[in-house]
């Protein structure tokens, strides 16, 4: 316990209070919900077959299947109610791909989602040293945003697929002893999708959540830090050239045109030889002292 003390004495964890940190432990998390309630999905349907000869009908027939939906691959016995023959039959469709391509995407985003917050919290100087962590990063996040939203939309069309695939009505049309009028089939029991369908929910939420980090990973990268310093020179450039102009020229540098104008208006002062009237003031005593 002593490390982790110590770590978070240091604010070793304050990064993931940081809206870039925070949200990748929600990636992480809902990566988590996304392949776990598809790829650990299990179900089945149930139907009955009652045969005009009660002795060769099946009130219990069991139809069992489970990701990655190779339906073609889950087989099942059911009475033809002629004789004691069964027939057997299998599921129609196979829907791996776009399974298997969702809950791939949800893994590789988990791995990443975990490493990035790895680094994140313990190597935070180290990824921003230079601008190839940033950049790798983001580069990684617009491509896992797009890929959460091919996926969940593929595996959205995928799922409905699987559920007309596996509706009992439809199985049953599957059935040559279904075909007679003489005989009654029906569904005892519909499989349950609900966790189905949370995993696409998760999907695009992985999506949205993908998405809306790309502005917080685009913010680390120098493409924002030299377009936000860009303005800034400007104004420096700006600034200085004004700093440089006639204001201060004009106004209050030592060597401005103020004081060259005081100057100039020490020059004009002889602008008076007013400064004669006072000689003649000055003289007028002096001559009249000579007199006396």
């Amino acid at each position: 316990m002593e490390p982790v003390n110590q770590l978070a004495s240091k604010g070793t964890f304050r990064a993931l209070k940081e809206p870039l940190a925070f949200l990748r432990v929600l990636e992480w998390l809902f990566a988590i919900f996304a392949f776990a309630t598809c790829g650990g999905y299990s179900g089945g349907l149930r139907l009955s077959v009652d045969c005009a000869n009660k002795t060769e009908s099946d009130l219990s027939i069991d139809i069992a299947f489970a990701y990655p939906f190779r339906l073609y691959q889950v087989n099942f016995d059911v009475p033809t109610c002629e004789g004691k023959r069964r027939e057997k039959l299998s599921l129609i469709g196979d829907f791996s791909s776009s399974a298997e391509f969702f809950v791939t995407i949800a893994v590789f985003a988990f791995l990443y989602s975990l490493a990035a917050t790895v680094v994140y919290i313990f190597f935070q100087n180290k990824y921003r040293e230079n601008n190839r962590g940033p950049l790798i990063d983001f580069i990684v996040t617009v491509v896992f945003s797009f890929l959460w939203l091919v996926g969940s939309s593929g595996w959205a069309k995928g799922l409905s697929d699987v559920k007309v695939a596996t509706d009992p009505d439809e199985v049953l049309l599957l059935m040559s002893a279904c075909k007679q009028q003489s005989n009654k089939c029906m569904p005892v029991r519909s499989p349950v999708m609900s966790s189905l369908n949370t995993s696409v929910v998760f999907g695009f939420l992985n999506f949205i959540l993908w998405a809306g980090n790309i502005w917080f990973v685009f913010k680390e990268t120098g493409w924002h830090s030299s377009g936000t310093r860009h303005p800034q020179d400007t104004m420096e450039k700006q600034s200085g050239g004004f700093n440089q102009g006639g204001y201060n020229q004009d106004s209050y540098g030592p060597t401005g045109g103020y004081n060259q104008q005081g100057s100039s208006f020490g020059q004009q002062t002889n602008y008076g030889q007013v400064d004669e009237f006072g000689q003649q003031q000055q003289s007028s005593p002096t001559s009249f002292a000579n007199q006396i």
